[in-house]
């Protein structure tokens, strides 16, 4: 009796640990390390081409970022907002989401390039994507944090997962909460990523409904907004999501929240009497608690279901499967 119980302990205990090894293995393959043999000088050819992207453009440091969000949120890290429409391929850079807004294709492709000529076939666009919005983040004054590495790119897209599954500049904290939890990402991810429209530029139709019909708006700031966003036409003109210091990753879009000056009303919904009010108001006083929350919840993100191991490819062009 005694060895019949012990037998099956052990084949049990054996059960359970490879349901765990399997449950964690695709975020066991992503390591910081993972092109250290392999591709030994990636990081450097990312940081190179991100300072002098950066240099040219400071917006594109938003610009990466912004990316590597809308493509982690469809289908997870997979690359799959770099693909190109074709006559017989449609991609997520037409989602509603995307479109006339997804930027910093070409600076991708400019390191991608690079990057095949030190290691060919070797790194997938996924990983380029995360290494980029890293290293945007810090060229703008941002934190920085250990990227995993390891994805593969994906060989299809979805437009309709594009355009369902991006958080919404008009969504409610109700509607933002269920969309981050559906990633694993909890309400502190959603207010510490959420900071990062510290930096960057929003268009007037994503704004036009906050400075004309809310309330929860401080009046000067709409008066200030509404000069360059005017109540029909004008779509495409452009105000910085952070007025004080649009091209420095910093903690004052939290003061501007709680001076009622977000941009967008998805930004003003973590502070509006509701339950991040009081982690906001923390970012606000404590720089440091951001960036340390914010640099954590990248990482979880970058964590969103990555193709691994044989899945998926690594492609030679970002913008096409091979």
């Amino acid at each position: 009796m005694a060895s019949i119980i012990s037998g099956y302990s052990v084949v049990t205990l054996s059960n359970i640990l490879l349901v765990l090894l399997s449950c964690c293995a695709a975020k066991a393959q992503l390591s910081p390390n993972f092109y250290a043999n392999s591709c030994p000088n990636l990081q450097t050819l990312v940081r190179n081409a991100m300072t002098q992207a950066v240099n040219t453009e400071t917006r594109i440091g938003a610009s990466i970022l912004r990316l590597f969000f809308h493509d982690c949120f469809v289908n997870g890290c997979d690359a799959s907002i770099l693909l190109d429409d074709t006559s017989t391929f449609t991609g997520e850079k037409n989602a509603a989401p995307n479109r006339n807004s997804a930027r910093g294709f070409e600076v991708i492709d400019t390191i991608k390039t690079r990057v095949e000529a030190a290691c060919n076939s070797t790194v997938s666009c996924a990983d380029i994507l995360a290494l980029a919005a890293r290293d945007g983040v810090v060229l703008l004054g941002g934190p920085s944090w250990q990227v995993p590495l390891g994805r593969r790119d994906a060989r299809t897209a979805s437009q309709s997962a594009a355009n369902n599954q991006i958080p919404s500049p008009f969504a409610n904290l109700a509607a933002l909460t269920s969309s981050f939890a559906s990633k694993g990402l909890s309400t502190r991810d959603l207010t510490a990523l959420s900071g990062g429209h510290t930096i960057g530029l929003a268009r007037c139709t994503t704004f036009r409904g906050r400075i004309y019909n809310d309330t929860n708006i401080d009046p000067n700031f709409a008066a200030t907004r509404r000069a360059n966003c005017p109540a029909s036409g004008g779509d495409n003109n452009l105000a910085p999501l952070d007025i004080q210091t649009p091209t420095r990753f910093d903690n004052n879009y939290f003061r501007n929240l709680v001076a009622q000056r977000g941009l967008l009303h998805s930004d003003q919904e973590l502070f509006n009497g509701g339950s991040q009010d009081s982690l906001v108001r923390t970012y606000s006083t404590n720089p440091a608690t951001f960036s340390s929350d914010f640099a954590a919840a990248m990482v979880r993100m970058g964590n969103i279901s990555p193709l691994t191991g044989t899945s998926g490819e690594i492609r030679r062009n970002c913008r096409v499967v091979n």
